[in-house]
């Protein structure tokens, strides 16, 4: 058994917590990106784009994380495209977050009252400009709260990864406690590192939701 000091520990899991943030960032950010494609996709006049926006949405709901990080990592090399361990990550993360996203501003979109949509329709506004200047602006307000509480989600889903091999904080928690064989202390730290990303997300999305409450 290697001998570790606390500190020797808690600086490794600091760097791979890194890892983690990086991910996150990512995921949420390109997630967020996709997922405004899919909300247009699913509140369009248009039925089929409505129908393939909500497959899409009801997919990655519907399927674990755990699954699509395995289809990302070992089915797509099988159809030729070489994956890492971060860009299958970085790839399972984003669709999963921007499914879970279009769906909560979707959800935030039709909270507009519908008689904003009459209004702005006998502007004669087309539809990505009812989107743009009607009803986005009076969702936003809505959607923000929400929106910062799953970047909570999102966070810890990153400790999943580390089945595929990413060598974020979960992975190398369990790299030092198979060396240390001091599992208590280990992932005990393991949690501290999530809850201090985590909780002021959370503390964020609840003063947010009263804050904005506050000021209809």
């Amino acid at each position: 058994m290697l001998e570790f000091s606390l500190w020797d520990i808690l600086s490794n899991l600091l760097l791979a917590a890194r890892w983690t943030v990086a991910l996150s960032v990512i995921a949420f950010v390109a997630g967020g990106v996709a997922g405004l494609l899919v909300l247009f996709a699913r509140v369009a006049p248009v039925p089929p784009l409505q129908g393939a926006a909500k497959l899409y949405i009801e997919l990655f709901q519907g399927t674990p994380l755990l699954m699509q990080l395995f289809i990302a990592f070992f089915a797509l090399p099988l159809a030729g495209i070489e994956t890492s361990p971060w860009t299958s990550a970085a790839v399972a993360l984003t669709l999963f977050t921007s499914a879970y996203l279009a769906e909560i501003w979707r959800g935030c979109v039709e909270a507009v009252p519908k008689g904003q949509w009459e209004a702005s329709s006998s502007l004669a506004m087309n539809f990505g400009e009812q989107m743009r200047w009607v009803v986005l602006p009076q969702a936003l307000r809505i959607a923000v709260p929400p929106t910062v509480g799953f970047s909570v989600q999102v966070v810890k889903g990153t400790a999943v990864t580390s089945i595929i091999g990413f060598a974020e904080v979960t992975k190398v928690g369990t790299a030092i406690t198979n060396a240390t064989f001091q599992p208590f202390l280990v992932y005990g730290l393991v949690g501290l590192i999530y809850f201090a990303l985590c909780y002021p997300l959370s503390l964020s999305a609840k003063a947010l939701e009263r804050k904005l409450h506050a000021a209809r």
